[in-house]
């Protein structure tokens, strides 16, 4: 079994500590702003809490008919802090035993996780926006009002914006270390064989 370079074993653990970050600060944010609201209205998504103007936007999501925003509907908040401790294992497992085959596990867990959570994300989005309270105060026929998962949506009179916060850009970051390192050991066996 093929070891590492020194330098790939030195990256990877900077990328699995990296995600330690993200017990600490949020991953994920949405912003909203409005006439209403010109300072605008936001969400910060944790691993495992929501904190910002959650009440506020929830009770003008009412308005419209969708569900009142709560931790306990987001059941990933259970057992997140479980996949990225996994996730860090791998990644410091990765660098210690010195094994290319587990730099392509580590490699893939990291951009699996990432899509997952991006479909996840769409999909809680997809119900959330369009399963309806159809008795409610405003009623606009044939509307959804399904969030953006990155970037920018106009929904009625309301900006949404999301995208990642300081968690989601430290593991893109953490990401990017991981596949760079294959990179490099990929181009080292080319180099050599």
């Amino acid at each position: 079994m093929k070891k590492l370079l020194p330098l790939s074993r030195v990256i990877i653990a900077i990328s699995a500590l990296l995600m330690v970050s993200a017990y600490f600060v949020p991953l994920w944010r949405i912003l909203m702003w409005a006439p209403q609201y010109p300072e605008g209205l936001g969400m910060k998504i944790w691993i495992n809490n929501i904190t910002g103007d959650v009440k506020i936007i929830s009770a003008l999501n009412h308005y419209i008919g969708m569900r009142h925003i709560e931790v306990s509907m987001f059941p990933e908040f259970k057992y997140m802090i479980y996949i990225v401790a996994f996730v860090i294992a791998v990644g410091l497992l990765t660098s210690i035993i010195n094994r290319r085959y587990l730099l392509w596990v580590y490699a893939i867990l990291i951009v699996a996780s990432g899509i997952a959570a991006l479909v996840d994300f769409y999909l809680w989005g997809y119900d959330y926006g369009h399963n309806l309270d159809p008795n409610a105060a405003i009623v606009v026929p044939g509307m959804a009002y399904q969030p953006p998962v990155i970037g920018t949506k106009q929904l009625l009179n309301f900006t949404a914006f999301s995208g990642p916060d300081v968690g989601g850009w430290i593991f893109l970051a953490a990401g990017i270390l991981a596949i760079g390192a294959l990179v490099m050991e990929l181009y080292k066996s080319r180099k050599t064989a």
